[in-house]
């Protein structure tokens, strides 16, 4: 097990803290093994989701990344997130893929044509949309658990101005009349590309047949087409690229022109919660929280005033084009729960309601599907249309944890480490049988699959009392 950074073994303490008593012999199994699909992943500078589908260098499975890394390697998990911030734009956006050169994608840089703005950089080449921010949460996991202090309070010094940049750029650029709420432009700026929250919104989108520029899909080469989205996606998603680079990626004329504009749950609580971790790294470094502090609370309280579904007790997306919530139930529904967006109340009210939203595979284990069951548009191996993913419930999990009810966590952490011990290290998995699909051999199950490892979060004792009950 080599570190290709050239520090040595991956982890220099790595292959020692699987053997520290830790983790049983077991777990050091799984968490070797996932350390394997990590190392198989580094190109040198960074790590790409896996070996044939994605293979540059994507935003924010980066930050996954480098939170599965933390604990076993710093200068690795440093590296992950500063390579990152090497394609950020003068502007402070945070395009969603990094170009690796020679790698075959679509699509790939000739598409995006990120040279329209002079505000993109020459080199490395990039794409021209974000995703969602959690990079902040992630630099301050690289922090915490950093065995060098003064190396990891100078990563904290050199990250600290990238990731205000980046905020101010979200907040500058991705909300309008002062509201809070961070605007997303493209599908593939939620992450959940082809989830059927879109499929109003998309419908809507009448496209002629010049209308959709030239492309030719390679993921359908790599993948069972059948687990990916369709051809009419596909040219919703090219024709969404065409506007913005025919409008010179200025975010003035797009946010004027763009016949999608959601304000989406998923990306507005990961926002949240790294402005709140962005307050403590400025802390950390000496520098004033107020800011990031007041960004955390505007957003959540233009959350809880606009997004809120009582109703159905789950945070609903709202379609700003067409002036209203979409009603289609998601996991991203249950993201604010991670950032610690709702009332105690409220979030009440939305686990008492989540067990139709998941499956329990196997005894003692839970998982939200990307889509509940009952949906009709369920579909169990089809992307973001019924497949459980890794990372959501992993935000999750967290967000069980930070509202005690920590049974229900238990039961998701242990779905997260059993699904790649069973079936491997996959993208996502089938609700109906956990068996894996989409990308193999991916980079973030196998980092949150490490981070869920050596997390106990949801092993602290509860007091007796009327609230352990609840709380257990």
């Amino acid at each position: 097990m080599t570190n290709p950074t050239g520090s040595g073994p991956i982890g220099n303490g790595a292959t020692a803290s699987l053997r520290d008593g830790r983790l049983d012999d077991r777990d050091s199994e799984l968490a070797s093994r996932a350390l394997d699909v990590l190392n198989e992943n580094w190109i040198g500078h960074a790590t790409k989701p896996s070996p044939h589908l994605y293979p540059h260098q994507w935003s924010w499975d980066s930050a996954c990344h480098s939170i599965g890394y933390a604990r076993l390697d710093q200068k690795r998990a440093e590296q992950e997130l500063l390579s990152l911030f090497r394609g950020q734009w003068r502007n402070g956006l945070l395009p969603h893929i990094v170009f690796t050169d020679g790698a075959r994608y679509f699509p790939g840089p000739e598409f995006w044509q990120t040279e329209r703005s002079p505000d993109a950089p020459q080199s490395p080449r990039t794409s021209g949309i974000v995703q969602p921010p959690i990079h902040a949460t992630a630099a301050l996991h690289v922090f915490r658990h950093g065995e060098d202090p003064d190396r990891a309070a100078a990563f904290a010094r050199e990250l600290l101005p990238k990731l205000r940049a980046w905020h101010e750029y979200i907040y500058s650029e991705r909300t309008r009349d002062g509201e809070g709420l961070a605007e997303v432009w493209h599908p593939w700026e939620t992450g959940m590309d082809n989830s059927p929250l879109w499929d109003g919104p998309l419908a809507r989108i009448a496209l002629a047949p010049e209308d959709v520029p030239e492309y030719r899909r390679i993921d359908t080469e790599l993948a069972d087409a059948s687990q990916r989205p369709t051809n009419a996606d596909y040219d919703r998603y090219a024709y969404l690229v065409r506007v913005s680079r025919e409008n010179g990626y200025r975010s003035e004329e797009i946010r004027d022109r763009s016949p999608f504009v959601i304000q989406a749950v998923i990306f507005n609580s990961l926002l949240v919660q790294s402005n709140r971790d962005l307050a403590e790294l400025a802390r950390v470094v000496g520098e004033d929280a107020r800011p990031y502090e007041d960004w955390a609370e505007l957003t959540s309280a233009a959350m809880n005033a606009k997004l809120w579904d009582g109703e159905h007790a789950i945070y609903a997306d709202y379609d700003f084009r067409a002036s209203m919530h979409i009603a289609t139930r998601t996991a991203g529904g249950y993201t604010p729960l991670y950032a610690g967006v709702p009332s105690r109340e409220r979030a009440e009210e939305m686990v008492a309601g989540i067990d139709g939203a998941g499956v329990a595979l196997e005894p003692g284990e839970w998982a939200l599907a990307s889509l509940p069951p009952d949906d009709p548009r369920f579909e169990p191996t089809l992307y973001w249309r019924g497949p459980i993913w890794p990372v959501m419930n992993w935000f999750l999990y967290r967000g069980l944890v930070r509202y005690g009810y920590l049974h229900l966590a238990r039961r998701v952490r242990s779905t997260l480490i059993e699904l790649p011990r069973r079936s491997g290290f996959w993208e996502h998995y089938s609700p109906t049988n956990g068996r894996g699909h989409g990308g193999e051999q991916f980079s973030w199950t196998a980092a949150l699959t490490l981070d869920a490892l050596f997390d106990e979060s949801s092993n602290v004792p509860v007091a007796p009392g009327p609230e352990a009950e609840r709380r257990s």
